[in-house]
């Protein structure tokens, strides 16, 4: 389960994160990546019904529940995200009390229950406590969206030219809308006019970040 001590404030926008415990390599494979996006995709919505008892349903059983689910506002607004090896990133403003907690709950746990069943194993699979940091204006917004955004690259899992097509980032869906089935990409659009101006942006702060990534590593015990 999901938890936090401090209250997040409903229409207040956070930086959200939460880690595999022991660092378990969880998200490099695209089959677990998929997984993870029809979890966050699903439970976005309070839900009535499970994730896996949902996809046990017939088509027009599911068209049916989903059309009474979607009437109702979602826990979240998701602006980006960014799935790591090991942890997870998401930009995400709470749109009811305590959706981002429940949220969290429901696709850790939820992701947590098929990654057990596929890998024969047991136990809790993400820290208990995740973090959140509250942006507090819009220039944090943007650095925070780019922070993640790049954040396989600083960490030179990929370079920069395949990011454009990375489905473990949110990116591809700011480069082409037919690719976006959550992610709110209007405040950053709207920001920087055109996904070219964003990618550019991206760009020109890999080697800053990669720098920033580097003085924070040497500080650490």
């Amino acid at each position: 389960m999901a938890s936090h001590k401090i209250v997040l404030a409903t229409n207040e926008t956070y930086h959200l994160f939460n880690r595999s415990i022991g660092k378990v390599d969880i998200f490099s494979n695209l089959d677990n990546l998929n997984k993870i996006l029809e979890v966050v995709n699903y439970y976005r919505y309070p839900q009535r019904i499970k994730l896996s008892r949902y996809n046990s349903m017939l088509e027009s059983q599911k068209s049916e529940y989903l059309s009474t689910i979607i009437k109702n506002p979602p826990l979240i607004d998701i602006y980006v995200f960014s799935f790591m090896p090991n942890h997870f990133h998401l930009l995400a403003k709470q749109l009811q009390d305590k959706g981002i907690t429940i949220f969290l709950s429901n696709i850790q746990n939820s992701f947590a229950k098929y990654f057990d069943l596929k890998n024969d194993r047991n136990g809790g699979l993400f820290q208990r406590s995740f973090k959140a940091k509250r942006i507090t204006n819009n220039g944090e917004f943007i650095h925070v969206s780019r922070y993640i955004h790049i954040n396989h690259v600083t960490s030179r899992i990929i370079e920069f030219e395949q990011l454009k097509t990375y489905e473990w980032t949110s990116l591809p869906c700011y480069l082409n809308e037919k690719l976006n089935k959550f992610v709110n990409t209007k405040p950053i659009l709207d920001y920087f006019k055109t996904p070219e101006k964003y990618l550019k942006f991206l760009e020109n702060n890999v080697d800053h970040q990669r720098k920033l990534k580097k003085i924070k590593d040497l500080l650490l015990d």
